[in-house]
């Protein structure tokens, strides 16, 4: 008869390998997957490194060049770009280069700072209204609506003006006028968030309303914000440069790019340097806001396909 116990012996006793286990693949973070998914789009990548070059320029810019951006050289008037003048001179003899370094960073100054000042402003009302309803939310609708009838860009243009062109000013009025369409769909969003368990859940544990919106209901909307603010950047640039342009923007000494676009335009053909550099820099933070901004919508929405598979 045969001995069968042989066969059954473990391989491990008889001094056998053990096969290696699989590796098992760890879970990606949220941000991990998100920068996946925004790196894969080739435009909001190109876009993003675009925009951290147009910041170093303003932030840095200034270190490597020869000429204040309130020095004149009156040897050197409406002086083409050269050597001594990079990207030319002004009429009065301004240093071209400075002056677009200094307008680029005062216009992104102006530009974060609305954008996070609305961003705020429309998440806090916005949410807090449809959380506590009754009487907040009817005061906060109210001013909405009032704020979104009177010709908002015609009182920016006034008291800005009125302040000499302070940038200070410019983007607190901005600030005022640019809230109210965030802040009614922020609003509308928070109608259908409250309803939901866990924002129930807590209310019944006793958390307090304040903490609810701020922990519960605008983290939900995370993904609207942050694209919302990009796109903010964007608006405000143009606001900016609009008033700039037709003279109630910022004023001299300080400079933006709107006012140096308004100083070139109406010299675009006899001395077309003093409007190209400012006017590129201007089409360069735009258009790299908006690809960032596009790359930013495809990553965060979970039903995008343009992102791909992570």
């Amino acid at each position: 008869m045969t001995d069968i116990s042989s066969d059954l012996t473990d391989p491990l006793e008889q001094g056998a390998t053990a096969p290696p286990m699989p590796e098992r693949s760890r879970p990606l973070s949220k941000m991990r997957l998100y920068g996946r998914r925004f790196f894969r789009n080739i435009p909001a990548s190109v876009g993003l490194g675009i925009f951290a070059l147009l910041v170093l320029f303003a932030i840095f810019g200034s270190l490597f060049g020869k000429w204040d951006h309130i020095e004149l050289d009156f040897l050197a008037l409406n002086d083409p770009p050269s050597a001594d003048h990079w990207f030319g001179t002004t009429t009065s003899g301004n240093d071209l280069y400075a002056m677009t370094v200094v307008g680029l960073r005062r216009s992104l100054l102006i530009a974060v700072t609305v954008a996070v000042g609305t961003t705020i402003i429309s998440a806090v009302l916005g949410a807090s209204a449809a959380y506590f309803g009754g009487a907040w939310q009817r005061i906060v609708l109210g001013v909405i609506h009032f704020m979104m009838a009177i010709p908002g860009f015609l009182i920016v243009a006034m008291i800005s003006n009125g302040s000499g062109g302070s940038w200070v000013v410019l983007a607190a009025m901005l600030i005022l006028i640019g809230w109210m369409l965030l802040a009614r769909t922020v609003w509308t969003l928070s109608l259908s968030i409250r309803e939901r368990e866990y924002i129930q859940a807590a209310r019944y544990m006793g958390v307090p309303g304040h903490r609810i919106v701020l922990r519960h209901i605008l983290p939900n909307m995370g993904s609207l914000l942050v694209i919302n603010f990009t796109l903010g950047v964007v608006g405000a640039v143009q606001s900016e440069t609009s008033l700039s342009f037709i003279g109630f923007g910022v004023k001299l000494p300080d400079v933006s790019l709107g006012s140096l676009i308004s100083t070139g335009a109406a010299q675009v053909t006899s001395a077309p340097w003093v409007f190209l550099f400012p006017g590129l820099a201007l089409t360069l933070l735009t258009v790299s806001m908006a690809f960032i901004a596009d790359g930013l919508r495809d990553a965060l929405d979970p039903n995008s396909a343009a992102g791909g598979r992570a």
